[in-house]
């Protein structure tokens, strides 16, 4: 075998290193502490929301059914990460083995997309709702919104599902440190000692064709509805019916915001710092969940009023 093969194959790893907060590491123990509190905040906000649609029956509508897909969506990326994230941070256990890597990155991303598209069913709600009133209840059936949440579904883990298996078939050489407390397929990729083009152009193709896609179907719906809104004479049914889109504005925000600067930094911001990236990273999967069910609760009577009994009787 030649020297060069010998010494790629002593290099080769059959684990990566995650990584906490670059030039931090001493205060590791004290940064879980927050991030306990934000894992716990949000496990508790998304369970009690998904607990209250489902136990009170004047919630069962399309705009809450969709609200307990996201909650759901939500609970399921903090536990995708819970795991890898506090055991840095508790134990300094930085070590993950390639399957187990490629087991999380599939869901994360699963689990990113698919909310994405739940995004988009409750802005096509918010447009029925406001521009189509008379035909809300005959065009979002029970039936209709089982059928969009399993087609959400299945975009996500059909985009999804190739990823593992184009990273498997890679060897890994070199440095096995990864930049996050958690795996990204984005990452896991440049750190293959082989042609990784193919992966790019798929990453990329995923990524158009579902974050593009729906946040462009989502502005689409927002300038229908404010053409709507708009035509309406009163200015306080006006101010009524924006009003019902602020929690959802909210929740689009808090999503794509740190999704697509992380994508783009990833791809083109090669001279960012490294702390912008691992702050972003944590923006990205911790934000979305821990403040969806606070904003829904703050701005959504009937959630706020039904909260405010569950826990105060």
């Amino acid at each position: 075998m030649p020297l060069r093969s010998l010494e790629n194959s002593s290099s080769m790893s059959s684990t990566f290193l995650l990584s906490g907060i670059p030039g931090l590491e001493h205060m590791h123990i004290w940064i879980s502490i927050p991030l306990c509190f934000i894992y716990t905040v949000s496990i508790l906000g998304n369970c009690t929301i998904i607990f209250i649609i489902k136990t009170e029956p004047s919630l069962h509508e399309p705009m809450y059914l969709f609200l307990s897909m996201l909650a759901l969506t939500d609970l399921g990326l903090s536990l995708c990460t819970l795991p890898t994230v506090l055991g840095i941070f508790w134990a300094g256990a930085r070590d993950i083995g390639h399957d187990a890597c490629f087991a999380q990155l599939f869901f994360i991303h699963c689990l990113s997309f698919l909310e994405s598209s739940v995004l988009l069913s409750m802005a096509f709600d918010r447009f029925v709702a406001i521009c189509r009133p008379l035909h809300y209840a005959s065009i979002l059936t029970n039936t209709v919104i089982g059928r969009i949440g399993l087609a959400a579904l299945g975009r996500s883990v059909a985009l999804i599902v190739p990823l593992p298996f184009m990273l498997k078939r890679f060897p890994y050489c070199g440095s096995p440190v990864l930049s996050h407390s958690y795996c990204l397929h984005q990452e896991v990729m440049k750190l293959a000692c082989a042609d990784i083009r193919a992966n790019s152009v798929y990453g990329m193709f995923v990524i158009v064709s579902t974050v593009g896609i729906d946040s462009l179907l989502i502005l689409f719906s927002y300038a229908l509805i404010l053409r709507t809104v708009l035509s309406i004479a009163s200015r306080a049914e006006r101010l009524k019916a924006l009003n019902t889109c602020v929690s959802h504005i909210c929740a689009v925000l808090l999503f794509y915001t740190p999704m697509i600067g992380l994508s783009i930094i990833h791809r083109f911001g090669k001279q960012a710092p490294h702390l912008v990236q691992v702050i972003l990273g944590f923006v990205y999967l911790l934000f979305p969940p821990l403040m969806n069910p606070i904003v829904y609760s703050v701005k959504t009577k009937q959630i706020r009023d039904r909260v405010t009994q569950t826990f105060c009787s």
